[in-house]
């Protein structure tokens, strides 16, 4: 498997380049190839526990519905916090994920974020279709309540957007990666050119749930760090090589303010402000109106 768009992902066509967003980041963006941090018995041992977290995973994918919700949220925690520390990767968390549902909406740089975000708060995720079909991983969201769109039919769209509002109705929060593809989270100009896409800030505005804002950072031995992100035409494996190999990895969460929608907020005028929380200068921001706060 190799990087790819994010959910809002479409064949070609009309509407294709609102659903097949793309960053321009390449292997350029990536650090040059380096020695092993780490001895090659060292990634074989980070290798098999990760493997064995996820074969514990397929097991906690049979228990998550018949838990009840509150344990259930804790075991995936607690699952996504152990795959984190079998990796070798440190987790941080700056602000705290307020009570009760919420829509998450976090940058995106690695296939690591779906982890750091479940180790801060076990959300339903949004997801492609695809991530259903995977080995393990897929058994494992679709027990969690994953949200899966198919990036073939923009039609579904607005399908989607119901389901997660639905979500959010019944007190469940759900995260998205509103950028809709992984780019490396330290070159500016290679960032997805339109931003946060704002279908999804129309489930929070249409369930009257706030939006969190989470912002994802890596570091590697104590400095920013694009080691962990997964781009371009790279395989899976080849970034999860990178991080097996790597000493000192850490990822910080940032928790931002939670934003409160009014009735009939504009989708799109919230999406900017939850994308400025993240990225405090992205682009400039539309001179509108912005009714968000109840």
């Amino acid at each position: 498997m190799t990087a790819a768009a994010g959910p809002w992902t479409a064949g070609p066509g009309a509407g294709a380049g609102l659903w097949r967003p793309a960053s321009g980041c390449g292997p350029d963006c990536l650090p040059a190839p380096a020695a092993p941090d780490v001895s090659r018995l060292h990634r074989a041992v980070r290798l098999l526990g990760v493997l064995g977290m996820l074969l514990a995973g397929t097991g906690l994918a049979a228990l998550l519905p018949v838990l009840p919700a509150a344990r259930g949220r804790a075991a995936l925690r607690g699952w996504a916090r152990w795959t984190l520390r079998t990796l070798g990767v440190r987790l941080l968390v700056r602000g705290r994920v307020p009570r009760g549902r919420a829509l998450l909406v976090a940058n995106h740089v690695s296939w690591l974020d779906v982890l750091a975000v479940l180790a801060v708060s076990p959300a339903r995720m949004l997801a492609k279709r695809e991530v259903r079909s995977w080995p393990l991983v897929g058994a494992l969201a679709a027990a969690a309540g994953t949200v899966f769109v198919d990036r073939s039919r923009p039609r579904d769209l607005p399908g989607t957007v119901a389901s997660v509002a639905g979500a959010l109705r019944s007190g469940r929060s759900v995260a998205v990666f509103p950028e809709g593809t992984t780019w490396c989270g330290a070159a500016t100009d290679c960032r997805p050119a339109r931003g946060f896409r704002p279908a999804m800030f129309e489930a929070a505005v249409a369930a009257g749930a706030p939006v969190v804002p989470l912002s994802l950072g890596y570091r590697y031995a104590g400095d920013p760090s694009t080691l962990p992100a997964f781009l371009g035409e790279e395989t899976l494996w080849a970034s999860v090589r990178r991080v097996l190999a790597a000493r000192d990895l850490t990822v910080t969460v940032g928790v931002s303010a939670a934003l409160h929608p009014a009735p009939g907020a504009d989708r799109r005028a919230l999406a900017r402000v939850a994308e400025a929380a993240i990225h405090p200068s992205p682009r400039p921001l539309l001179a509108t109106r912005l009714d968000l706060m109840a």
